[in-house]
């Protein structure tokens, strides 16, 4: 299989950035989008000038908002709709797939989340609707806003085969986007759901008037975070040391392209979340995944203290100061439990 007839689910900023960088790649590609006034829009304007300003599609991309259309004769299809939406669309996608016998097209995750009401990741909701499917998950430090204007960057893939991962990686790579594989699917997808709730604390951090030393504290002790429950879930330590642990986690947090950081600083600055979320005017993974991580801690029996206070902020109106005043007033501790003295 080649992989040169893509179809790009998600007609938002991430969408449009990688159906660019597949189409840069010469492969033919379709952007499915929701609704048909998004599909005309984009197909009208060849840009969406709100989201993601100066990046232009080229007339032979199709955009469509007929899902039966998007599907037809794919080799390979990338999911970039916000995790809250995966499973609906899955289930919008079902009919139009071959059957689960004859099932052949790689679905690419590019959405970063945990669900909510069931705690399973991205690729197990994928796998729920649409059982047998070849699925893979793409992540790492990638803002759509520089993917879309070719500047550098490196990612990861994950599949459960290493030939599935190697035709996703062949598919995206290019001189300005690296791709690397890695066979820890779910740290991978660990690593990326629980950045956007760590990058929540983060802008909160910035939104205080905090400084550069509590924003790498925060980001240390955040991805230590990440990789005890990962680790508990039966990822690897190593996994989050990469680019789809530490390299998104310091992106999301450092970046002003970072909707969570953005929601934060609002949070931070004394707004409620629903008017931070509102002012973002974009979905805010970290808000969705941030009850949904907690609620795996528990679960796990790990110790998450950055989570437990950004749910405190984020659901039960505690003020952000009171938060960092009782993260930084927590008993003393070893830095890391597996070292001896």
């Amino acid at each position: 299989m080649e992989n040169n007839n893509i179809a790009v689910i998600g007609s938002g900023s991430w969408g449009i950035a990688l159906a660019f960088r597949l189409w840069k790649n010469g492969a033919d590609v379709t952007i499915w989008a929701r609704s048909r006034n998004s599909a005309e829009k984009l197909r009208d304007n060849r840009e969406d000038k709100d989201k993601l300003p100066g990046v232009i599609l080229d007339g032979s991309i199709k955009i469509t908002d007929n899902m039966e259309t998007a599907l037809k004769d794919k080799d390979m299809i990338v999911l970039t709709v916000p995790s809250t939406a995966v499973r609906e669309v899955c289930q919008k996608m079902k009919p139009y797939l071959a059957s689960e016998d004859e099932r052949h097209q790689i679905i690419v995750n590019c959405s970063k989340g945990i669900e909510s009401e069931t705690l399973m990741l991205m690729s197990d909701v994928i796998l729920d609707e649409l059982p047998g499917s070849d699925v893979a998950v793409l992540s790492g430090p990638s803002h759509a806003e520089e993917v879309g204007k070719n500047l550098p960057t490196s990612i990861v893939v994950s599949a459960f085969s290493k030939e599935t991962a190697k035709m996703v990686q062949n598919a995206f790579m290019a001189d300005t986007f690296r791709v690397y594989t890695s066979p820890d699917m779910l740290g991978i997808e660990i690593g990326a759901a629980l950045k956007n709730v760590i990058a929540l604390a983060a802008g909160v951090c910035d939104g205080l008037g905090f400084g550069d030393n509590a924003k790498a504290a925060l980001i240390t002790r955040g991805i230590a975070e990440m990789s005890r429950l990962g680790a508990a879930m039966g990822g690897d330590y190593e996994t989050f040391s990469g680019l789809s642990g530490i390299g998104d986690l310091v992106v999301t947090c450092a970046s002003m392209h970072s909707r969570n950081r953005k929601a934060g600083i609002l949070i931070g600055q004394g707004k409620t979340v629903e008017e931070a979320t509102k002012e973002v005017n974009m979905v805010v993974e970290g808000v969705n995944s941030a009850a949904a991580a907690l609620a795996l801690a528990r679960k796990f029996e790990v110790e998450m203290p950055i989570v437990e206070q950004v749910n405190e902020v984020l659901f039960n109106h505690k003020s952000a100061g009171d938060a960092v005043g009782d993260l930084m007033c927590r008993e003393k501790k070893d830095e890391n439990d597996l070292q001896g003295w």
